[in-house]
């Protein structure tokens, strides 16, 4: 399996020519790739709580869902272990609707007899890519008071598996 590029390549909001329908007439990217976020809420589902803490983004960007699951799971993983899954409900708030495209080149000895350039280049599926605004809330936390500062911990940790600048934010509901 051919190893992913790295972001640099991916990190600009380009605009998104990526309609995918089920009709294969109308849709412009044939066969895109499965979303790799596996849930989009975890927890106590049913239950109210009285705070919400938020990754919210600090810039325009674009991420990747692998990178989205990372955050999910390493937010999850310190919740769990502290206060089980009743105590609290985790929300991814981004789909990661963009199809991001590579036009995957021979390299090595004697590849430039195999290229044929970018002419009409489209490229091919890679991945998917949720676009950001600034300011926008990636993922909530629902928490009672008692667990806000563990909410804020949980929040940074994913801060650590994301490629841009976020921000905790606190709102008592």
């Amino acid at each position: 399996m051919a190893r992913l590029r790295k972001f640099v390549c991916y990190r600009g909001i380009d605009r998104p020519n990526t309609r995918k329908s089920k009709y294969r007439k109308k849709s412009f990217v044939r066969g895109a790739p499965v979303c790799r976020i596996v849930k989009f809420m975890i927890g106590n589902l049913q239950g109210k709580f009285a705070y919400r803490v938020d990754l919210c983004t600090k810039e325009v960007m674009q991420v990747r869902d692998n990178a989205l699951e990372s955050a999910r799971l390493a937010t999850n993983r310190t919740m769990e272990k502290a206060i089980g899954k009743s105590g609290f409900r985790l929300q991814i708030r981004v789909y990661p609707h963009h199809v991001l495209r590579e036009h995957a080149l021979a390299s090595g000895a004697g590849a430039d007899r195999f290229s044929s350039g970018m002419a009409h280049s489209f490229g091919k599926p890679a991945g998917n890519a949720a676009q950001l605004k600034k300011d926008q809330k990636v993922m909530s936390v629902y928490v009672n008071e008692a667990n806000v500062a563990l909410a804020r911990k949980a929040l940074k940790k994913a801060n650590y598996k994301l490629p841009f600048k976020t921000r905790v934010q606190v709102e008592k509901l």
